[in-house]
């Protein structure tokens, strides 16, 4: 029995464009309410932006956002998990030591920050993950809890800005590359695979009652949380070996169609 849905959203549910199919899901999270079965987004990107891209859709879902450091539900939040400031503030620094050419953001508990230099394309980027962006002249100024902390890298340094920044705090807080160009900066044990177990806590599942579906290197752990896993056939290697399945890919309506089917078993 099913009772779990958790799925990354960029380059897993949603498509090359950031899109999904908005007839087919209503269709399909019609067919999960009724047999009782939770949805839940669990991505990087920023809990408002993912409430705008639900839209009038969202009702009901969970969403596990900024990169599973945030947990809300109809507009509510739920639970947060902040970086402890200082902390957040010398890899911010060692960030900045390492290289003074990329995109840092800065999520805290009311928006999130950019520096005020920004390029205006940089900027537009940014917007595409974040749905309340704030310029500001120095991220000491921040006043919220910081929640976490992105990289976007254009020249695709992540993987050695990570092994870098790893070895300056010594294990201190959670940091994955993501992708060549992205990195993400956590609080320790703040990861999608933890923040899902909180979540299966909170509503009494079970991993063998949780089906997940990623992609990339940070979705690893949601495949070990669900005994029905499922990397898209666009996957990164590593996501691949670590699911139980492979379905079809973000543009192909993998994740939706898979829902679906595995429905008609139970």
């Amino acid at each position: 029995m099913i009772k779990l849905v958790v799925t990354d959203l960029d380059g897993t549910f949603l498509n090359n464009r950031g899109l999904f199919d908005t007839k087919l899901f209503t269709d399909v999270h019609e067919q999960m309410q009724k047999k009782g079965i939770i949805f839940a987004a669990c991505t990087g990107k920023q809990c408002e932006r993912v409430e705008k891209l639900f839209g009038e859709h969202g009702k009901g879902i969970w969403i596990l956002g900024d990169s599973a450091a945030r947990i809300k539900k109809d507009g509510k939040v739920v639970k947060e998990f902040s970086i402890e400031r200082d902390l957040a503030l010398r890899a911010l620094e060692e960030i900045q030591r390492f290289a003074d050419n990329m995109t840092i953001i800065v999520c805290a508990s009311d928006a999130a920050y950019v520096h005020s230099s920004i390029h205006e394309d940089m900027y537009e980027v940014v917007k595409g993950s974040y749905e309340q962006v704030i310029k500001i002249g120095s991220f000491s100024e921040i006043d919220s809890p910081l929640i976490k902390i992105t990289v976007y890298d254009p020249k695709e340094r992540s993987s050695a800005l990570r092994e870098y920044v790893e070895l300056t705090l010594d294990g201190q807080i959670y940091i994955v590359d993501s992708e060549a160009r992205w990195l993400d900066i956590t609080a320790l044990h703040t990861h999608k695979g933890e923040t899902v177990k909180k979540l299966q806590e909170m509503l009494g599942v079970t991993a063998e009652e949780t089906m997940s579906f990623g992609d990339g290197e940070n979705d690893v752990e949601l495949m070990a949380i669900a005994k029905y896993s499922f990397a898209v056939s666009n996957a990164c290697e590593n996501t691949k070996k670590a699911a139980s399945f492979i379905t079809k890919s973000n543009q192909e309506n993998g994740v939706l169609l898979t829902i679906q089917k595995m429905m008609d078993l139970f």
